[in-house]
């Protein structure tokens, strides 16, 4: 059984960019497998967990969290060997210059998004950020050598050896949302330890970064009586509004907002006060940008939870998270789907 900071890293380290979320299905359901009674991989990639209850009449308990990374695509080949590349999702291009990355082709292939040295750069031009149609990646080949090992449309994950830092955190790209898929590790280890009459689908969710794809798929093929949503939401940092961003270390963000369940919001804050787990409060005025979304409205909407992992640094390659929040999600979660009382 992998500690949780462990199994963070292992989790960062894996390329899935949303729409290839392919390359990690099986890495993904293996995890899965250690305990649950069912594991799949449905038409679109999401891993789907289903651990069993042992009510008589149980209900289904759907727990989401997506395990899509944002990345890059390739979009041309020059015949000097450079290619040309947009997002996969939402990337940052002040974020991206000078990185190492890795292009998916016939093999992954080392590359650098290639950065003009400040030496060459015009006065005029020199407090300008670089537009992505302006970066090139530079896998050290020319363009006949390239094409043959890379294709248009292949994609490019970013290179960051996930790192344990002081105070219990991890840094890594694609902790958004690897850290919910932890969490979802986290329930199933705490619901082996506790009596669940209801049966809990845990599932991995694909392409949530191009519009919650994966859990409008997930929320229409499983029937669920409550869906519980697991999601980053931004860490503190500096000069950024602190109604929007929430402190690593102090426990898991519980939403509250229109589209999410005023009845189960309220059981489990005061679930989460009896049990002496850390929780912070994150208003969500709007529809969440969350896969909440998605369940709120699926068939005749679903009763939905949201829970949060504060991440500093979101949707750049040095996401940051502390390993104690996701530990108190995923047991949150567990108690709340093992306490739940029969209507």
């Amino acid at each position: 059984m992998m500690e949780c900071g462990e199994l963070l890293k292992e989790l960062s380290g894996i390329s899935a960019i949303t729409g290839r979320e392919n390359m990690a299905s099986e890495k993904i359901a293996g995890l899965f497998r250690e305990y649950c009674d069912d594991v799949r991989i449905d038409a679109f990639y999401n891993v789907i967990g289903l651990k069993k209850g042992c009510g008589k009449n149980p209900r289904s308990i759907l727990v989401t969290a997506h395990y899509d990374e944002i990345g890059l695509i390739v979009t041309g080949i020059e015949d000097t060997g450079f290619l040309r590349f947009d997002a996969a999702g939402g990337v940052d291009p002040k974020a991206i210059g000078a990185m190492e990355v890795t292009v998916h082709g016939k093999k992954d292939l080392f590359g650098v998004i290639g950065a003009k040295p400040p030496h060459l750069i015009p006065p005029e031009d020199s407090g300008k950020a670089v537009k992505m149609e302006d970066m090139r990646i530079d896998i050290g080949l020319d363009g006949e050598e390239a094409r043959k090992l890379v294709s248009i449309g292949d994609m490019v994950s970013f290179r960051t050896v996930p790192q344990k830092l002081l105070n219990n955190r991890i840094a890594g790209k694609s902790l958004d949302n690897r850290s919910g898929v932890a969490a979802l590790i986290e329930i199933l280890k705490e619901l082996k330890k506790l009596h669940h009459e209801d049966d809990v689908y845990v599932v991995a969710t694909v392409q949530e970064e191009l519009g919650l794809i994966g859990a409008f798929s997930t929320s229409y093929n499983i029937k669920a009586d409550l869906a519980i949503v697991i999601d980053a939401c931004h860490g503190d940092m500096p000069d950024c509004p602190s109604d929007e961003t929430f402190p690593l270390g102090k426990g898991v963000a519980i939403a509250v907002g229109p589209i999410l369940s005023r009845k189960h919001t309220k059981e489990i804050i005061k679930l989460a006060k009896s049990e002496n787990i850390p929780y912070q409060i994150d208003p969500e005025a709007g529809d969440t940008g969350t896969e909440a979304a998605a369940h709120s409205v699926a068939r005749e909407g679903i009763p939905v939870i949201l829970l949060s992992v504060p991440t500093k640094y979101m949707h750049t390659a040095v996401e940051m998270v502390s390993v104690d929040d996701v530990v108190a999600t995923g047991k949150l979660a567990a108690r709340y789907i093992a306490g739940r009382a029969k209507d």
